[in-house]
């Protein structure tokens, strides 16, 4: 019986830890995916919002100066951080037209959506909401009213 409880212990610990690092390589820091140096703006409809943890997604349609659309993914931050700077799921309904500034991410990749941190969006009636997460490592770029100037 003690061998027994001591494989199950065994066991118990090595799934729990497993499960751990799962969780810490989903949740990242922002220069581990995201590139300072390349920033985006992108103007379109929201076509999903997909609320999450540990960061929230935004689907949106952005359409280029050409007038060709090109999906991104946007990622924001934790539900509940979006929920404290005023952003809800009713406040992003598929066919909402916004702006949003943030960064590309690093791999540049495109397939099967663009990427994206996001540190705020625009709605249309002119509200401009915060939607990163602080603390991450993202630039000091004024998106974030939390942050010391």
């Amino acid at each position: 019986m003690a061998q027994l409880t001591k494989n199950w212990l065994a066991a118990a610990a090595i799934s729990f830890t497993a499960i751990g690092a799962n969780e810490v390589a989903a949740h990242h820091a922002f220069s581990a995916e995201f590139d300072a140096e390349t920033p985006v703006r992108l103007q379109g409809k929201v076509t999903r919002v997909e609320w999450i943890n540990p960061h929230a997604w935004l689907h949106i349609a952005h359409v280029e100066e050409d007038g060709t659309t090109v999906d991104w993914m946007v990622e924001g931050g934790t539900p509940n951080t979006l929920l404290r700077s005023g952003i809800t799921k009713h406040t992003l309904q598929p066919g909402t037209e916004i702006v949003v500034r943030g960064y590309q991410s690093k791999d540049k990749k495109c397939a099967p959506s663009c990427k994206a941190n996001g540190r705020d969006v625009t709605f249309p009636d002119g509200r401009k909401l915060f939607m990163g997460s602080s603390g991450t490592g993202a630039p000091r770029d004024g998106a974030d009213p939390t942050e010391n100037k």
